[in-house]
């Protein structure tokens, strides 16, 4: 792992799953999605999502058209796999935060997908940080401010590498523009995983 990055706040830690790591964490993915299959959400307004998504642990994050919210169950009714212990310990590791997170939401990126500019503030405690774990092809992580709109950083993601926003970057707007597809060979298929590790209540 090469020394962290800072920038308006959100901490990046480079390389701090080597590759082996990364294809043992992908195989306990495959589980998990085997038993909560990735779903393309809709937003309120009934916009399908470019991403698709599903999750672990304690709760999952769902939008449909009543909303953004934490669920206890996926759509399909069955409970959310464990949050895997790989990812447990980064979050033990590097988020500097004394709670264990209660969501890991799994985000897949096809050809083409991108996340707009958000805000993660669904959650009870904004005290705690939120991790991001980049796995597979390289994404294009846009960094914002707390209020919409102004000057913006962009910086690539590559395979391996993890966010921690917290502190001034918690409520910060943030994005992944687009994908390099193709540019990683840990899924055969292409395409990127993002793991967003957050305490809900």
């Amino acid at each position: 792992m090469t020394a962290v990055i800072e920038r308006r706040g959100f901490r990046i830690f480079p390389g701090s799953l080597d590759r082996a790591a990364q294809e043992n964490l992908v195989a306990e993915l495959r589980e998990i999605l085997a038993r909560a299959p990735l779903v393309q959400q809709v937003t309120p307004r009934g916009q399908p999502m470019s991403v698709r998504m599903s999750a672990a642990g304690r709760f999952g994050w769902i939008s449909d058209r009543a909303g953004y919210r934490y669920a206890e169950r996926h759509p399909q009714g069955m409970a959310w796999p464990p949050i895997p212990d790989a990812v447990l310990a980064l979050w033990r590791a590097l988020a500097d935060c004394p709670r264990d997170p209660e969501c890991c939401l799994i985000n897949w990126y096809g050809e083409g997908a991108r996340m707009g500019l958000h805000q993660d503030r669904d959650e009870a405690d904004f005290g705690c940080p939120v991790l991001s774990v980049s796995l597979g092809d390289d994404g294009l992580f846009r960094m914002g401010n707390v209020e919409r709109g102004g000057p913006t950083e962009s910086l690539w993601l590559r395979s391996g590498d993890v966010v921690v926003m917290g502190g001034a970057a918690r409520l910060a707007h943030h994005g992944v523009d687009r994908i390099r597809f193709g540019s990683s060979t840990l899924l055969p298929r292409g395409g990127r995983i993002n793991l967003t590790l957050r305490v809900v209540t």
